[in-house]
C-alpha cells in the first residue's frame, strides 16, 4: 500500500486523525501551562515575557508550521471521516438503535468539530494574529496581556469563549480515549486508565482555559 493509499483509505485516515489528535492534545498542556502564568496576577509581567518567548524563539516558529498543519490536518480527515461514517449508517439503525450503539456525543462529533473550529478561528484572530503583525511589522511592542484583558472585559465574547470550551470539552472526552482505541490499544485492563486520564487531562485543561477570560471578566485578575 502507498501512502497514497494509506492516508485516502478509511483506516488511514481514522489513524491520522488519532495521531494528530494526540499532538494537538500535547500542545494544549503547554499552551494551558505558559496562559496560566496570568494567575501570578502580577500585572501580566510574567505571562508577556512567556508570550514574547514562545512568539520570538525560532524553533517554537517552525513547529507553529507542524502545529497548523497538525490542525487542519486532524479537522479536514475528522470530517471526512465522519461524513463518511454518516452516509454509511442505515437510516433505520440511527434512528432506532442509536442510543443503545454510542454516545450523544460520538454522534455529534461533526458538530462539535465545527464549533471547535469557530471557536479557534476567533482565538487566532483575537491573539494570534496581533501578535504576528507586530512581530513582523519591525517587532512593534505588543503588550498580550493588556489585549486580553480588553478581550475578556467584553460579557459576549467570554460567553463565546464559553461555548467553545464546552464543544472543546466533549470533544476531548471522546477523543482521547479514541485515538488509543483507534491505535490499537484497547484492552480490559488498560482502556478503563486510559479513559480516567483522559477525563482527569479534559477537567484540568478546561477549567485552566475558563478560568483565564472569567478571571478577567469578574476582576479576580488585573
Amino acid at each position: 500500500m502507498t501512502w497514497k493509499q494509506f492516508f485516502s483509505s478509511s483506516i488511514g485516515k481514522k489513524i491520522t486523525v488519532a495521531l494528530t489528535g494526540l499532538f494537538l492534545i500535547l500542545f494544549l498542556i503547554i499552551h494551558a501551562g505558559v496562559n496560566s502564568a496570568i494567575f501570578l496576577n502580577d500585572g501580566g509581567e510574567s505571562y508577556n515575557v512567556y508570550a514574547h518567548f514562545m512568539s520570538h524563539n525560532w524553533i517554537l516558529r517552525f513547529l507553529e508550521v507542524g502545529l497548523f498543519a497538525g490542525f487542519i490536518i486532524h479537522i479536514v480527515q475528522a470530517l471526512i471521516v465522519w461524513r463518511q461514517n454518516k452516509l454509511a449508517r442505515p437510516v433505520g439503525y440511527a434512528v432506532n438503535k442509536k442510543n443503545k450503539n454510542s454516545t450523544w456525543y460520538s454522534r455529534s462529533m461533526g458538530l462539535m468539530g465545527t464549533l471547535i473550529l469557530l471557536f479557534l478561528i476567533m482565538h487566532i484572530s483575537h491573539f494570534f494574529i496581533g501578535t504576528k503583525v507586530a512581530l513582523y511589522s519591525g517587532d512593534k511592542p505588543h503588550n498580550l496581556y493588556e489585549e486580553m484583558l480588553e478581550i475578556f472585559s467584553n460579557g459576549f465574547i467570554v460567553l463565546l469563549y464559553m461555548i467553545g470550551l464546552v464543544a472543546l470539552f466533549w470533544h476531548l472526552i471522546h477523543g482521547f480515549q479514541s485515538a488509543f482505541q483507534t491505535l490499537g490499544i484497547n484492552h480490559k485492563k488498560y482502556t478503563p486508565v486510559i479513559k480516567a486520564i483522559g477525563v482527569a487531562y479534559t477537567v484540568i485543561i478546561i477549567a485552566l482555559f475558563a478560568l483565564m477570560p472569567l478571571s478577567i471578566y469578574f476582576g479576580w485578575i488585573k
